[in-house]
Order: C-alpha cells, then structure tokens, then sequence
C-alpha cells in the first residue's frame, strides 16, 4: 500500500467519506486513507473469515460480495459501485462474514477501522456519516430479503436496475446510459432466479422499448414503465 491518497483530487469525494469533512479536515483523513494495487477481474479483496482490519472505498471498476453456503453453493450479496464503501460485515465479529471480488480491474482505497474510529471521535460528522452508511447496509439487505420473497420475476430486475441508475447519478453520472459491471449470471444469482429468466426479461424489456439492451450497455428508454415493474421510489 502506499501511505496515502489525495482526497481532495479524488472526483468520488462528493458522495465518498470526505463527504463528511470540512475542507480544512482533509489532510488528517488523507493520512489515514491507502490505496492498494489494482485488483485484477476475478480477484479477491477479502475472503471470508478473513480478519477485519479495514473498510475500503471503491475508487474504479466495481466488486461483488458473496457468501457461501455449507454446500458449497454462491449467493451473490451485493455490488459495489465507485464511492461505495465495501468490507462493513466484519465490524461486529472482527473477521468478515462474505467475499468480496473485482467483477472487472478495480482500485479501491484501504482505510485502517482503528484509525478510522480514532478520527471518527475527533470528527462527529464523520462518525454520523459512518453510521449512516451502516444503516443503509442494514435497509439494503432488508430490501433484498423483501425484494427475493415479494416481487415477480420483472420486478426484481427492473428494481435492480432503478438502483443502479440512482447510484450512477449520485456519481454525477447518466441515470439512463449505463454499462452493467456485472453479468447476468450475477444480476440472476443476486435476484434468485436462473439466468434464462433474466435474459427473457432483458429480452421482453427490449422488445417493450422499456429498454435499449447491447450487451452489458443499458439505456432505460421508458422510465416510467419500469418504475411500475419495479414498483420503487427511485429518486430521478
């Protein structure tokens, strides 16, 4: 690891943990922040029962979570997007409880938690910020649990494509173009369905002009339609 990275020049600050600082605060959470090598398609950043140490900060690419079962089967738990805070699972045992692997070339900033606590006391807003992100951990695995025993097929995929255009947004990116970092192998093991149903769907969405569908390269044509198939309060 190298000793540190500018947050200050870092274009994911807005929504990232220097969200929470002032200006003049900066330089004592730059000197805790680390940044690794780049982790390569496949790649693991942690595995499970692995020592928590650390928290990460997506800079670039995206990564998965994933936990598995005593008979050997993945559940994909979750993804992460630049910005994005990954690693929280293992805050209350001290080892991570699931997985974390690059979907593509990622780089992500390491933040040592005992230092993090440390600055945490001497920056309230840092600490609330802090807490916040782990409240939202908490309401998205209650969203997914909601989301796999409640809603159809379509409405689990059009669900998880909401959230991700209201994520590239926060990013200050389109909230109607976007490439899937996933694949659909993933999008179906997250949402509990097989993949020929995801592609039918994708297939349907396409063919509805909900969506314009090239590979992994989305764009939602008809908003308002997919909202209704995933029945959610995306913010626009």
């Amino acid at each position: 690891m190298t000793r540190s990275v500018s947050c200050n020049q870092c274009s994911l600050s807005p929504i990232c943990l220097p969200l929470a600082v002032a200006p003049d605060q900066l330089e004592e959470l730059d000197r805790i922040m680390q940044r690794g090598r780049p982790l390569k398609r496949g790649e693991h950043l942690f595995r499970a029962a692995d020592d928590f140490h650390a928290v990460y900060a997506v800079r670039s690419g995206a990564l998965k979570t994933y936990a598995v079962s005593d008979d050997g089967d993945e559940q994909v738990t979750g993804f992460y997007l630049p910005g994005e805070i990954v690693g929280m699972d293992g805050i209350s045992t001290a080892r991570h409880l699931s997985n974390a692997k690059a979907l593509e070339t990622a780089t992500v900033c390491e933040i040592p938690f005992h230092r993090l606590e440390d600055l945490s006391q001497r920056i309230p807003s840092l600490q609330h910020h802090f807490f916040g992100l782990m409240s939202n951990e908490i309401r998205a695995d209650r969203e997914l649990h909601m989301l796999l025993s409640k809603k159809s097929a379509d409405d689990r995929v059009a669900s998880l494509l909401l959230s991700l255009a209201a994520r590239q947004q926060r990013r200050g990116l389109s909230a109607k173009r976007f490439r899937l970092p996933m694949s659909r192998y993933d999008i179906a093991n997250y949402l509990g369905l097989a993949v020929e149903t995801v592609s039918r769907i994708f297939t349907r969405f396409q063919q509805q002009k909900t969506l314009w569908v090239d590979g992994r390269e989305v764009e939602i044509l008809d908003r308002e339609t997919l909202c209704g198939s995933g029945r959610l309060g995306v913010e626009a």
